[in-house]
Order: structure tokens, then C-alpha cells, then sequence
């Protein structure tokens, strides 16, 4: 268990990767080295989980960490939801474990949602509108939606551009417009009860998506993805008021580490007496560990 007297931050934005070369057949690593070059880090093929958490162990910080089912979609093989589970409980002092289910896969998704909660202690789950290819208000969507309400898990979107496919041929195929932030508005009406992040400062979408956050208020916002020397002055004004106890630090590992996030984050205008709050405390609540 996570002993929040023992870590600085909780990381609530962090991908789990299989080790290198256990699929060279369906362009995932070429993938991952574009996306590595995009974002300037410093590695040719990302951590592994067990990597991943002796780098916050390392750095006292404790991480939710999730794979990305997009297999339907884009052809990447899922990283199984079991073995991240497995991985994350053998961390548990850093690790939190989400899981990720394309919507696409209707009820089948739906019990395996339940199942994850219920026997291997998933807290959440990451959507990816983009890579998913889904509007995450479409109705096929919504009974997964339903099982992860009423299991009283978190359902995490990511909304605005991404990295994802960004300077490949097409965008590699993602399409945008699904991960506008306002579409999911229409989640958090029909769900009032679901813990709903919407993940990353949301270009070109920002407005929108203060607007949600600030309107309902099961909704959440994320800061990973960017550091925040790049965050537009209304994101930091509603960090620094309204939404003061609903924004959480994210890295976006393994593209940003942590630490360059918070080292980053120390040099913007964020009042002192909220910083605990936004990089451990809110996202503790949300998770229901305080």
C-alpha cells in the first residue's frame, strides 16, 4: 500500500510498456522510438513496469499506471490488463494499477471491467479517444461506462492533440476531433456518480475543458503531457483558483519523467499553500487514499 507519509508526489498519468521486441510484426516500436524523438527522451524503446517503478521508487513518488487497449483501432497489441495488475501489485509501495478496454469490445469489456476491479484491485480506467477511435459520448461506450460507476472506479480520458502518431505519415491514422474535451461533458451528465479525469492540458481545446471541470463535479483535469513552463496562463489562474482542488499532477511517463515535471513546475506562478495539493493531496483524495 501507498504510505503517503513517505512520498513527495502521486503521478496520476503514467504508461506501462512490455519489454523491447515482443512484437516486432505490428509497427509498435516504430511507433514508440517517433514518439521518444517527438518528446526528447532519452531511450530507443521505453521502461518496462518493474523499470518504471524503481525509477519512482527512486524518486519517492508513487504512480497510476495503465496500458492502452487500441488494438481494434490501430493493430498494437494490448499489453494484457492481468499482467500489469501482477506488476503493479508486486510494486504496490509506488505502483497504482489502471487498466484500459477499448470500448469497441461491448459487453465482452464490460465484464472483464468488473473482473479487474473486483479480483485484481484496478482503480481506474484509461480511455483514448484518438487512438480508440470513438466518441466518447457514443452510446455503445456507455455500458462500460455503467459497470465502472457502479464498481466506484475513475475513468480517465485523454482529451486535446497528442503525441500519438504526431509527424507520421497521416498522424498514423488518429483522428483529433475525438478527443475534445466538451464530448465528454455529455459523460459526465449521464454518469453523475463516475470519477472522470480528463487527462493533459487539452490544445486546442483548454477553454472546453475548464469549462467541464468547473461545471461538474465529478470531473478532474490532469496536467500531464506538458511541462509546465508551457501551460497557457488560463490553466494556471484556474489551477491557482476554481479548480484548485481538482487538478492533479501528471508526467505523461515515459515521455516526460517526473522529475523534470516538478522541477518545471516549481518555476511557474502557482501559489505555495496549493502546490502539495495539485502534485499529492488531490489526487489522494480521488483515489481514496486519504
Amino acid at each position: 500500500m501507498i504510505d503517503l507519509t513517505k512520498i513527495r508526489a502521486i503521478d496520476i498519468h503514467t504508461h506501462a510498456e512490455e519489454p523491447c521486441g515482443c512484437h516486432s510484426d505490428d509497427g509498435y516500436d516504430g511507433l514508440q522510438s517517433t514518439m521518444a524523438s517527438y518528446f526528447g527522451a532519452p531511450w530507443s524503446h521505453p521502461p518496462t513496469v518493474p523499470q518504471t517503478a524503481a525509477h519512482y521508487r527512486e524518486q519517492n513518488i508513487a504512480a497510476v499506471i495503465f496500458p492502452v487497449d487500441a488494438e481494434r483501432e490501430t493493430g498494437y497489441r494490448r499489453y494484457k490488463n492481468e499482467e500489469v495488475a501482477e506488476l503493479a501489485a508486486e510494486n504496490s509501495d509506488v505502483l497504482i494499477p489502471f487498466a484500459s478496454i477499448d470500448p469497441w469490445k461491448g459487453k465482452m469489456g464490460v465484464r472483464e471491467a468488473r473482473r479487474l476491479i473486483r479480483d485484481f484491485g484496478i482503480k481506474g480506467f484509461k480511455f483514448h479517444p484518438t487512438m480508440q477511435g470513438f466518441w466518447p459520448n457514443d452510446r455503445m461506450a456507455y455500458p462500460l461506462y455503467e459497470a465502472i460507476e457502479e464498481e466506484g472506479g475513475i475513468a480517465l480520458f485523454h482529451t486535446g492533440q497528442t503525441g500519438v502518431g504526431s509527424g507520421m505519415p497521416g498522424g498514423n491514422g488518429m483522428r483529433l476531433k475525438y478527443s475534445n474535451p466538451m464530448v465528454i461533458d455529455d459523460v459526465a451528465v449521464d454518469f453523475p456518480e463516475l470519477k472522470i479525469i480528463l487527462a493533459h492540458p487539452s490544445f486546442p481545446w483548454q477553454e472546453e475543458a475548464l469549462s467541464v471541470a468547473q461545471h461538474k463535479p465529478n470531473v478532474y483535469i490532469d496536467l500531464s503531457g506538458w511541462s509546465p513552463k508551457y501551460f497557457p496562463p488560463i490553466l494556471v489562474k484556474y489551477c491557482n483558483s476554481i479548480l484548485k482542488k481538482k487538478v492533479l499532477f501528471g508526467s505523461d511517463w515515459p515521455m516526460i519523467t517526473p522529475e523534470r515535471w516538478l522541477s518545471d513546475f516549481e518555476k511557474i506562478d502557482i501559489k505555495d499553500h496549493l502546490r502539495e495539493d495539485i502534485t499529492k493531496n488531490n489526487a489522494a483524495r480521488l483515489l481514496g487514499l486519504m
